[in-house]
Formats: C-alpha cells, sequence, structure tokens
C-alpha cells in the first residue's frame, strides 16, 4: 500500500513566495474569469519572448485545422530560425493546461518556444513544437477537446509532404511524434496515445506516437476515484484529502472544471462513463496499457492530482513502459506561472520537459518504476 504524502509538505522556495501572492481575482461569472486569465496569461507569455530572447531565435507559424464536425481549430508552430543541421525534424504537440476553461494560442508561446530555444543551445537540434488550441468550455463541453486532438493528429500526418513543408517551413519526421500537455493538457494527451493503443479512433492507423509528456496530469474523474483509494495505504493519505486546499488548484476549482464540461447525468451515472477512457486513462487495465510508448510524468507534490499521476506512472512501468518519474516535492499545481520567483521549481519544470521528450526521442528501455525528485 502506498503512502506518497511526504512530497506535499511545502518547499521552502513556496513557503517563502507565498505570502507574497496577490489573492485570486474576484469574478462575477465562468465568462469574467475566463477573460481574466487568460489576458494575464497572455501578457506574461508576450514579456517572456522578449525578455527571454526567445522571438530572436524562434520562428512562430499559424495554422488552421479541420475538424470532424466540420469546423476548425487554431494552432501555431515554433521552429528554430536557423538549423542546426539538415534533415526533418521531431514533432512535439503541446497542449495546454487550463481545467478545459482557460488557454489560447498566444498565452503558450514562451513556453513553446522555450522548449524551441533549448533543444538548440543543449542538444544542437532542432525541433518543431505544434501549439494545439483545442476547443474550450463552457462553450465547448466534453468530448470536444478531446476530439480535437484527435483531429490535429490525422491533420499533421495527413498533409502532403511538400505541402507540409511549406506550412511549417521545415520538413518534419511524423515517424517521430511527442505528444505532451499540461494539466487538463496531460488528460488529453493521455487520453490520445491510449486510444491509438487500444486501436480506436481515426489516430489508430496513423504511426505510432513516439511518446508522451504528462505534466501534472489529470487523469482519474472526481467521482471515479475508487481504484486510487483502494491503493493507499489509508484514506487520510490521499491528495486529494491532504491536498484538498492546496494552492492554485484546491478541490472547489477541480469541481469547477469538471462541472464545465457538462457531462450528462446519464453518463456519470452509467457503466459507460467508468469505462471511458478519455476521462479515467488512470483506471485503465494492465493489458490496456500494455505496449504504450515512453512516458515522461511531472508530478507536483502539492497536489490533489498527485496520487493518480504516480500510480498511472507505476501502473506502466509494471506493464514494460519506458517512463520516467519526476516529482517537484512541495510544488503547487500549476506553479510554473510564477517562474523567476520560484527559480528552483521552475528551471527543474523546464528541464523536465526538455530532456523528457529527448529521452523519448532516445528510444529508451524500460525499467521498474522509481520516482526521482527534481530538486
Amino acid at each position: 500500500m502506498a503512502d506518497y504524502s511526504e512530497y506535499g509538505i511545502p518547499s521552502a522556495e513556496w513557503l517563502a513566495l507565498e505570502p507574497n501572492i496577490p489573492p485570486l481575482p474576484a469574478f462575477s461569472s465562468v465568462d469574467e474569469l475566463k477573460q481574466i486569465t487568460n489576458g494575464g496569461r497572455e501578457k506574461v507569455s508576450a514579456e517572456e519572448m522578449i525578455s527571454q530572447g526567445l522571438s530572436e531565435v524562434v520562428a512562430l507559424t499559424d495554422h488552421s485545422i479541420p475538424t470532424r464536425d466540420g469546423s476548425t481549430v487554431e494552432a501555431r508552430s515554433y521552429r528554430p530560425k536557423t538549423l542546426p543541421s539538415s534533415g526533418p525534424l521531431p514533432v512535439y504537440v503541446h497542449l495546454h493546461g487550463g481545467g478545459f476553461l482557460f488557454g489560447t494560442l498566444s498565452s503558450e508561446d514562451a513556453g513553446c518556444s522555450r522548449i524551441v530555444k533549448s533543444f538548440l543551445e543543449q542538444y544542437n537540434q532542432g525541433i518543431v513544437v505544434l501549439n494545439v488550441n483545442y476547443r474550450h468550455t463552457p462553450e465547448f463541453t466534453f468530448p470536444t477537446a478531446w476530439e480535437d486532438v484527435e483531429d490535429a493528429l490525422v491533420w499533421l500526418h495527413g498533409i502532403p509532404e511538400a505541402e507540409l513543408e511549406r506550412t511549417l517551413g521545415v520538413g518534419i519526421d511524423r515517424s517521430r511524434v511527442v505528444v505532451g500537455g499540461i494539466s487538463a493538457g496531460g488528460q488529453l494527451s493521455a487520453s490520445a496515445s491510449l486510444k491509438q493503443n487500444l486501436g480506436l479512433g481515426p489516430t489508430a492507423k496513423l504511426p505510432k506516437l513516439k511518446g508522451q509528456v504528462l505534466m501534472i496530469p489529470a487523469l482519474v474523474h472526481l467521482d471515479h476515484q475508487e481504484n486510487i483509494r483502494k491503493q493507499l495505504k489509508s484514506p487520510e493519505a490521499s491528495s486529494y484529502h491532504t491536498q484538498s486546499n492546496a494552492p492554485i488548484l484546491d478541490l472547489k476549482r477541480i469541481k469547477l472544471f469538471t462541472d464545465q464540461l457538462k457531462v450528462s447525468d446519464a453518463v456519470l451515472k452509467g457503466e459507460g462513463f467508468a469505462n471511458d477512457r478519455r476521462l479515467n486513462i488512470g483506471n485503465a487495465t494492465p493489458d490496456e496499457v500494455k505496449g504504450l510508448p515512453a512516458t515522461v510524468f511531472g508530478i507536483a507534490g502539492s497536489d490533489p492530482l498527485r496520487d493518480e499521476g504516480l500510480f498511472f506512472a507505476k501502473l506502466l512501468a509494471d506493464q514494460g513502459v519506458p517512463t520516467n518519474v519526476q516529482v517537484f516535492p512541495g510544488h503547487p499545481h500549476g506553479g510554473r506561472r510564477y517562474g523567476n520567483q520560484l527559480p528552483i521549481a521552475s528551471k527543474a519544470w523546464d528541464a523536465c520537459i526538455v530532456e523528457g521528450i529527448h529521452w523519448i526521442l532516445s528510444e529508451p528501455a524500460a525499467a521498474a518504476f522509481d520516482i526521482k525528485k527534481a530538486y
């Protein structure tokens, strides 16, 4: 029986910052909250594009991806302005966090550009990052975001080579596509990877994903945590218990995000929902996860979602899936937003993603389940 509560003790870095964090802005509606949050994220991203020299080395190109319902979703690709060598580049498909409610193309510019810049600096290698702005609640409910991600992967693989190079501005290797995301984006990434592994949906016939990067992922619906609780030493050890009032993401905020998906009562109470892996990837069976590609986990210690992430990582490792598991002790969900105010954790976060993608592309071998502290 497991007990991961040791990772929830707040870090010294967080304790020093927390008293200086202003309270969350008041809002009268979900739409207002969405507008405030997206505006703040875009402002920080734009400032970092300049202050970190990202705009000097990274080229951005916008795209429009057709969806199965006759609409389109926005996407943006990021690539080096100067390539270190010729040849097609691997692709990292980035799916942002935000509880399926927040996020825009521009809010992700700095994070996506940092990956490109870091690959150049650390490995003298190029990479293309594709930022998919899947559609959000409350306007678009479950399962729109999940389908948008699948449609984006179909689009990426379906464009003729010559057109693709014109569209992205560089050649890509479609046998080296890694998908990854943060929080809700982590859930979408894990869902797409698992569904392809099971041979379901429109991505089943595409080349297998090379790997997935799951940062602070949501993997089990609030109403289907039984399997998680059974694996714990005691109910009191649960991250949903010890971190119920965690900073940034507490249970109240998780419920707000979940409610916006508007999964019907009939689905919530039915057999189908418990077995719907789009929402409950973390409850997959051993047979279902066998054959998944190499997976990186970045887990925040002071996060209600901590346990489901670590249990899913163990499930994969036990079934022979190469896993790279890092925990950020005492770090809250989404703490990367504080950037240089949390220098140790932010540096470790960025390294987890960049080094994780590089690790996946190196075709790692499977190993026993192991949790590494990021700092």
